[in-house]
């Protein structure tokens, strides 16, 4: 398998030192799950309170998954206990865990291409939520090893002291403007939209657009989405271009001198949900499982600044309809992406 980013191989190359051992008997989650009746809540909830609680692994803000949980445990008085991490440790322990047998974690909530790395590995199982009617479509893996939760939307963040609104570039290629030289930053890790921008402007094209503004302009690379934005509010850095939009937000709902906007196509990456195969508590997981996925989980991640996958709920917090980065896509072509974003503005940052 080709892996997209580096903690992507060195987590599967950690987790293949672990030695597997056989595992007790387990409920089959899959089966359970595809119990889609009106009595569907009541029999997980009578499951989940024998088994007490929920192991949870998230990529979430650590307020966003305290807050899902509490919400959880007091409409089911179900304890979720969760371990917050990055979706690339987040996907090395759970590969290490299923190869050692330890079935240690019911849900894993992350980015879409660990995700999918994990269901390569045999990681997840296929589960069925009562809300799948109500998802977006794109959401909803052919295989049902995982669903789309959120989304991550890529936009473009200007401090607002620093760039006019009306000078802000309309299309990728104003960014092209001298105007930009020593204003622009990139998050360090983000080759999946780079990716995503060059197919759609055409391989060739696309390289040269980016060889282009990192000569005449210069961007500068820093690590973590968060980051980026709280530079941008800072004025450290005039414009990023590739920032969430719920990171800019919150900054902007608290006074900081920020914005953000979206240079069209705009692009989204999918966050999502899965079961294990071998659940401790596949009641609870279950429960949590379609709580995240229906109105009352996904309305508490929509405040939090995320774009929901359930669409009772709508899409306040995005201005145009993104484009989803494909998490296969990532997978399997992502040596070769890493590879030009490493060599056209990695090394070439200023």
């Amino acid at each position: 398998m080709k892996i997209h980013r580096r903690g992507l191989g060195a987590a599967l190359a950690a987790a293949a030192l672990a030695v597997f051992v056989p595992a007790r008997a387990q409920t089959d989650i899959t089966a359970l799950s595809q119990r889609l009746g009106p009595d569907r809540e009541a029999k997980l909830l009578e499951g989940a309170r024998k088994e007490g609680e929920v192991d949870v692994y998230s990529s979430l803000i650590s307020d966003d998954i305290t807050a899902l949980a509490a919400a959880f445990e007091k409409k089911y008085g179900v304890k979720v206990k969760f371990w917050r991490a990055s979706s690339e440790k987040i996907l090395q322990r759970a590969l290490t865990e299923a190869r050692a047998g330890r079935n240690d974690v019911d849900v894993i909530e992350t980015n879409g291409p660990e995700l999918e790395a994990l269901n390569r590995e045999k990681v997840l199982a296929p589960a069925t939520t009562v809300h799948e009617a109500d998802l977006l479509p794109k959401a909803i893996r052919p295989d049902r090893h995982w669903t789309g939760l959120r989304l991550n939307m890529f936009v473009q963040a200007y401090n607002t002291k620093l760039v006019p609104k009306e000078q802000l570039p309309k299309t990728y290629a104003d960014l092209l403007d001298p105007k930009w030289k020593g204003k622009l930053a990139i998050e360090a890790e983000d080759d999946d939209w780079f990716a995503a921008v060059v197919r759609d402007m055409g391989e060739t094209q696309g390289l040269k657009f980016f060889r282009d503004l990192v000569a005449t302009n210069g961007v500068s690379v820093r690590k973590g989405h968060t980051l980026l934005a709280g530079l941008v509010a800072s004025g450290e850095i005039p414009l990023a271009l590739t920032v969430y939009n719920h990171s800019s937000e919150r900054l902007k709902q608290k006074g900081a001198p920020i914005d953000w906007f979206q240079i069209q196509p705009g692009y989204a990456r999918v966050n999502g949900i899965a079961v294990t195969p071998k659940a401790p508590h596949p009641h609870a997981a279950l429960l949590f499982f379609d709580y995240l996925l229906g109105p009352e989980g996904q309305g508490i991640l929509q405040k939090g600044g995320y774009i929901p996958t359930n669409l009772k709920l709508g899409n306040p917090n995005t201005r145009s309809a993104p484009r989803f980065i494909d998490p296969t896509i990532i997978l399997d072509e992502g040596a070769k992406w890493q590879r030009y974003f490493e060599d056209i503005i990695t090394r070439q940052a200023k």
